[in-house]
């Protein structure tokens, strides 16, 4: 059964390390999530009076420039930083039987943490099952991810698999219309959705999807924008992508 393996360290502020997780949203729900271990916080006593911290997770008064070195470089930490254990392994077959009819996210080799980030924002907002990538050839959980994800990346399932093309198959078992967005398709997104299952297959920036992966979808679909743009960022097509799908199920 494919399943993803435990996420690394992320180098991600000041040294190596666990993750640390900076901004008052994913900060908040880090604290907020009963499967999320924090390790220590870090914060200036202006903004710590904003937030209710459990008695058990230690903290250290700071000033905003002691913060400023535990985080990436200009990185918004709003006043306070956690560090945090990385989240616990995801079956895949656990995310399939529970999903309904909400639809999967399927990430190919998608790296930057920034347009992941945003990609949970947007599953978030539109209730996806969860987010599917390779254990390679994905970004770790980091701040940075956490940051643009805004709190997101507590909500939405995120599963790591060894082979994403075989997944792609165990998706279709499940009942799932594996939906490839690629600008040389004929047919728009909103022709190829369902009303049922859905699997949105996003391609890296530039590279697109994998010749193997398109294979491994049911259909490849465009979104209609005008030709005076070639193509939208990753993380927009995908949350158009989302309002699309949700759109489909609205009308069915």
């Amino acid at each position: 059964m494919n399943r993803r393996r435990r996420k690394g360290s992320a180098k991600d502020g000041a040294g190596k390390g666990p993750p640390k997780f900076w901004g008052r949203h994913a900060v908040e729900a880090a604290i907020a999530n009963p499967n999320r271990r924090i390790h220590k916080i870090w914060a200036t006593r202006d903004a710590l009076s904003q937030f209710d911290i459990p008695a058990n997770i230690p903290i250290a008064f700071c000033e905003v420039t002691d913060l400023a070195r535990l985080v990436a470089r200009d990185a918004p930490h709003q006043g306070i930083v956690a560090e945090v254990a990385p989240l616990e392994d995801m079956w895949l077959q656990d995310v399939l039987d529970d999903s309904d009819d909400r639809p999967l996210i399927v990430l190919d080799q998608i790296t930057d943490p920034h347009n992941v980030g945003a990609i949970f924002r947007s599953a978030a907002a539109f209730n996806a099952a969860a987010i599917i990538t390779q254990d390679r050839h994905a970004p770790p959980e980091s701040g940075t991810l956490a940051k643009a994800a805004s709190g997101a990346l507590e909500i939405i399932p995120w599963v790591r698999v060894v082979n994403l093309a075989r997944t792609l198959e165990e998706i279709a078992e499940h009942g799932y219309w594996r939906i490839g967005l690629t600008g040389h398709s004929d047919i728009v997104l909103d022709e190829a959705l369902t009303g049922g299952r859905n699997a949105l297959v996003l391609g890296a920036e530039g590279e697109g999807m994998r010749n193997n992966i398109e294979e491994h979808c049911d259909q490849l679909a465009k979104l209609p924008i005008h030709s005076n743009m070639e193509s939208l960022n990753v993380s927009n097509a995908g949350a158009i992508a989302l309002y699309a799908e949700a759109m489909k199920k609205k009308a069915s």
